[in-house]
C-alpha cells in the first residue's frame, strides 16, 4: 500500500505521453480531461503519503518531476500553436532548469528542499493557467486569463526560488558560524 503515492506519481508521468498524443490529435477534451486527472492525481498521491506516513525517497524525486514534466510539456504545446508567448515559456524553462540543477546539487549534499508556501501556490497558479488555456477553446469569454494566471504562477515560482536561495545562503552561514 505504501507505494501508491508512487505508482500515481508514475502514472502522471505516463500522461504527459497521453497529453501529447491527444494534443497533437486536436483532441482538446480529451487534452484538458488528461490534464485534470493528472492535477487530481498529484493531489491524491501528496494526501497518501503525508496522511500515512508513505513518504519515499523515490516520491520525493517523482513527484515533482512529474509535476515539472506535465507544466513543461503543457507549456511547449501551447506555444506550437501560439496560445502563449515565447517569453512565458523561456522563463518558465529557465526557472524548472534552475529549480532542478540546484534541487540536484543540493540532493548530493543530502539536502531535500521542500515546497513551502510559495512554491505551491506558484504551482496552483500554473494549474489553473493550463485549464484555463484549455477552457479558452470552449469559453472564448475567459480571454487573457490564462495568462494573468501565468503571470501570477512566474512571480510566485520567482519569489519561491529566491526564497529558497536565501533559506539555504542563511542555512549554510549558520553551518559556518565559528560561534555556534
Amino acid at each position: 500500500m505504501r507505494h501508491i503515492p508512487n505508482i500515481l506519481s508514475a502514472l502522471r508521468v505516463a500522461m504527459v505521453g497521453l497529453f501529447i498524443y491527444l494534443f497533437v490529435s486536436n483532441r482538446m477534451l480529451a487534452v484538458l480531461i488528461v490534464f485534470v486527472a493528472a492535477f487530481l492525481t498529484d493531489l491524491l498521491d501528496g494526501y497518501l503519503a503525508r496522511r500515512n506516513g508513505w513518504i519515499t525517497d523515490v516520491g520525493k524525486v517523482l513527484d515533482p518531476l512529474a509535476d515539472k514534466l506535465m507544466l513543461l510539456t503543457a507549456l511547449v504545446c501551447f506555444y506550437t500553436r501560439n496560445w502563449i508567448p515565447a517569453w512565458l515559456l523561456i522563463i518558465v524553462l529557465a526557472k524548472e532548469l534552475l529549480m532542478i540543477v540546484g534541487g540536484v546539487l543540493l540532493y548530493r549534499k543530502n539536502v531535500v528542499v521542500y515546497a513551502d508556501w510559495f512554491g505551491k501556490s506558484a504551482a496552483g497558479f500554473f494549474n489553473a493557467g493550463v485549464a484555463v488555456t484549455l477552457l479558452k477553446l470552449y469559453i472564448p469569454q475567459i480571454g487573457f486569463w490564462n495568462l494573468v494566471l501565468f503571470l501570477i504562477a512566474m512571480i510566485l515560482a520567482i519569489v519561491a526560488l529566491v526564497h529558497y536561495a536565501r533559506l539555504q545562503i542563511f542555512s549554510r552561514m549558520k553551518q559556518d558560524d565559528p560561534k555556534d
